[in-house]
């Protein structure tokens, strides 16, 4: 059945709240099997640890409630399988630290770990700041969950195919059905996982540190943007 393509099945949630001109935002996992008193329990530790004001928390639980509602809706549907390897990439900015990069997955890997991922990322790379591991765990998990739902959607559309045309024997596979067709559209018809010398700079990561007043700018851009 449906899940998120990882070892432990953890849904992604992102928060941007604002109420008054004060403005919260995080990321982060949720285990959907825990109870939902827990969301509550969570949102009031939230606003208490924060100094927000009461009024958040009613929209912490209203967020959170319906993410894990719209994951749940998929969970009875089965999970389509087959070869699939997937690009994800990265372009964050944590604090003053930002880091772009992109490598392939293995949508089909259930023992995988985007948060050992993270932390044995960050730590080839030299990254100090303690959030980037987290963020990068949560952005991967968020792509992975997008396409765990598109396969979903790409399967559903090639059953209803199947009913329509009576008497075909073959139905073409869509693009997000999974076959080893994906392996051969990345490394081509060779099949090489040797990357190709002009490809080279396209899968190097990049980490850049602002400085605080570079940092500050993009703040107030993005506060601007969102507003």
């Amino acid at each position: 059945k449906f899940r998120i393509p990882t070892a432990e099945n953890l849904v992604p949630i992102r928060l941007d709240i604002e109420i008054d001109g004060q403005r919260f935002r995080d990321a982060f996992t949720w285990n959907p099997s825990d109870p939902d008193s827990e969301v509550g329990v969570f949102a009031r530790r939230t606003v208490k640890d924060l100094k927000l004001p009461p009024a958040f928390v009613t929209q912490i639980v209203q967020s959170i409630q319906s993410q894990l509602a719209e994951f749940r809706s998929f969970e009875a549907q089965d999970m389509p399988m087959g070869e699939k390897i997937v690009p994800l990439k990265l372009d964050l900015r944590v604090n003053r630290t930002v880091i772009r990069d992109q490598f392939l997955w293995d949508l089909n890997n259930f023992e995988s770990d985007p948060e050992e991922f993270a932390r044995a990322l960050c730590m080839d790379l030299d990254v100090s700041d303690p959030e980037v591991g987290p963020a990068i765990a949560v952005a991967i998990r968020e792509q992975l969950y997008e396409m765990a739902v598109q396969n979903l959607a790409s399967a559903r559309e090639s059953r209803v195919g199947k009913k329509g045309r009576r008497g075909a024997e073959h139905v073409t596979a869509s693009k997000s059905s999974g076959s080893a067709l994906d392996i051969v559209k990345l490394f081509g018809s060779k099949a090489s996982v040797v990357r190709k010398r002009k490809e080279w700079d396209l899968y190097e990561p990049i980490v850049d540190i602002l400085s605080i007043e570079e940092a500050e700018v993009l703040d107030q851009r993005e506060e601007r943007s969102a507003r």
